[in-house]
């Protein structure tokens, strides 16, 4: 929690002298009553009070000054809120390595069905892309509420040979360029997310990539997909092909998106989830005042009511 007028919160010290000034009270009172060496005739004319009820009433006094004290000095808490619009790009490595069955049935369409299953969670008004890259990428729907067409787009992925991270990177900023640039300056936010399970081999780099997507100011959130034991056939030989993550997670360092590491197709779901609830949401500040006067009210109320219960009378 924060202040947006926190000069005001000196006014505690104040508040701070006054809880002083009770305590001096109530000391020099003892005192007082310590002098009387006929007890039987001070409990005549002092009677036994209440002992820690008549602290009571000032506590909450205090209480309520402070909640007030700090409402004033104007409270304001991070608040997530839903994003009536936003732009995401969709970049699936399609690559050979991608068949391996290490995640059941295989990589690839296991990332089919989680892909899927993000469409469905993001809102209605946001754009979806889908960018395919192997030896290159190719925008295979461009940014579009109609969420079908999507589908269909994941439906069609097709392997291909070589890996071009960076390229797919470029080709979903390019989308993004080419998409708002209807918007002009208003153009939604934006947002890749990549998943990919190997080493860039082929076209620009990761690097090179994340340069251009921050210059661009859109993050890249990126998914390193498979296990260790990954491995594809190519003419009755085995080839390994183990899950690399270090050049994904440096890009979405880079870009201040979110890396993730998926070894399993409800995993990979786990992960589209809460990326879907990262990009659906921005962070705002809030004033929360209200909540510490609603509090001071209530303290008040008990400072009032002890005094009437217990001494018959108003603080």
């Amino acid at each position: 929690m924060t202040f947006l007028a926190p000069e005001r919160l000196f006014l505690a010290i104040a508040l701070a002298g006054l809880a002083a000034a009770y305590v001096v009270m109530q000391l020099r009172r003892g005192r007082y009553a310590a002098r009387f060496t006929n007890l039987a005739l001070l409990e005549k004319v002092a009677p036994l009070r209440p002992g820690w009820r008549r602290h009571v009433p000032a506590a909450a006094f205090l209480l309520m000054m402070g909640l007030f004290v700090t409402a004033f000095a104007r409270p304001a808490a991070d608040v997530e809120v839903p994003r009536e619009q936003a732009t995401i790009m969709l970049a699936v490595d399609v690559s050979s390595s991608m068949e391996a069955e290490d995640v059941d049935p295989d990589r690839l369409t296991a990332a089919q069905r989680a892909a899927r299953a993000f469409l469905e969670g993001l809102p209605g008004r946001f754009n979806v892309g889908l960018v395919a890259f192997a030896g290159s990428a190719t925008v295979a729907v461009p940014p579009t509420t109609d969420r079908g067409a999507v589908r269909s787009g994941v439906d069609r992925l097709a392997l291909g040979p070589r890996t071009a991270i960076g390229e797919g990177v470029f080709s979903s900023l390019q989308a993004i360029t080419d998409f708002g640039a209807q918007y002009g300056e208003a153009a939604p936010p934006a947002h890749v997310v990549l998943l990919s399970d190997g080493t860039n081999t082929a076209g620009r780099g990761p690097e090179e990539a994340a340069q251009r997507a921050v210059r661009a100011g859109v993050p890249v959130s990126t998914i390193a997909y498979g296990t260790a034991e990954g491995v594809i056939y190519q003419n009755g030989t085995a080839l390994p092909v183990p899950v690399d993550g270090p050049a994904l997670e440096l890009l979405a360092q880079q870009t201040g998106g979110g890396y993730y590491e998926a070894a399993s197709g409800d995993e990979l779901r786990e992960v589209y989830a809460d990326i879907g609830s990262t990009v659906g949401y921005r962070t705002e500040q809030r004033e929360v005042w209200a909540w510490f006067v609603g509090a001071g009210l209530v303290a008040a109320c008990v400072a009032a009511l002890a005094s009437l219960l217990w001494f018959s009378r108003i603080p």
